[in-house]
């Protein structure tokens, strides 16, 4: 039986695939549920992604929390980095290592490993010339990871069709449904589950006139600023969705 065990910041979480209840459902959900359906019998899913999650706190209490779980995963994803690239004099250097640390305690304990880089939202960002050029060295290190150790790497950041604002959500940061849709069939198909690459229609290309991008600075900028200036995370006192086991049905 497949147990499958997602960890990471909100990219992971699935913030901005907001269902109609309010919760957030996201990629690593459609994965589980295009698993089971592809096996065609239950899988066992479990997710503890949480948003705004540094790396390090992602490899290693995430980590030491999937491969505790009981009975242990059989697959485990991987994606981090996002958040430490949008601090002031990040260096890629020791995220690089910790990933790298992180795939051999997976490989070291039979799990299959699943490695992702996040989408590249760096076009819509203010400072975005600076987050691309540190997403970029560490996807090719861990593109250089998946080749060294034979494991699965789905390159978003390299997609040039997610990189359009019709996958965006409103802050420019998550990706929005149809957005976490394209990356669960770029998963399911890399895992051997071949699945029809989610593309939307064509919109409207540009972010709007200089009131959108004052209401953006405003509702989503600033405040973002703020949680910085005091030192708080969107994801303070906030748990994994799904720290135990969950059957996900065909």
């Amino acid at each position: 039986m497949t147990r499958y065990v997602a960890i990471g910041d909100s990219f992971t979480e699935g913030l901005g695939d907001t269902l109609p209840d309010g919760t957030e459902r996201g990629w690593a959900d459609l994965v589980a549920a295009g698993l089971a359906a592809g096996e065609g019998k239950p899988i066992s899913y479990a997710n503890l992604a949480i948003r705004g999650r540094l790396l390090e706190p992602i490899v290693t209490g995430q980590l030491d929390a999937a491969l505790a779980l009981d009975p242990p995963p059989t697959l485990l994803s991987l994606n981090g980095g996002g958040n430490d690239m949008m601090r002031p004099g990040s260096d890629m250097t020791p995220l690089i290592a910790m990933t790298e640390k992180a795939i051999r305690r997976c490989l070291d304990a039979g799990v299959r490993v699943l490695l992702l880089s996040g989408a590249d939202p760096s076009g819509g960002l203010p400072f975005g010339g600076m987050i691309r050029k540190r997403a970029e060295m560490l996807t090719v290190a861990v593109a250089e990871f998946a080749v060294r150790y034979d494991i699965v790497f789905v390159d978003m950041f390299h997609d040039l069709e997610i990189r359009k604002p019709g996958y965006w959500s409103a802050d420019r940061l998550h990706l929005n449904s149809n957005g976490h849709r394209r990356v669960a069939s770029r998963v399911l198909t890399a895992l051997g589950h071949e699945t029809e690459a989610h593309i939307i229609e064509a919109g409207p290309g540009g972010r709007g006139g200089i009131v959108a991008e004052a209401r953006y600075y405003r509702e989503h900028v600033l405040p973002w600023i703020g949680r910085r200036l005091r030192g708080e995370s969107s994801g303070d006192a906030r748990t994994g969705k799904y720290e135990t086991w969950t059957t996900i049905e065909p």
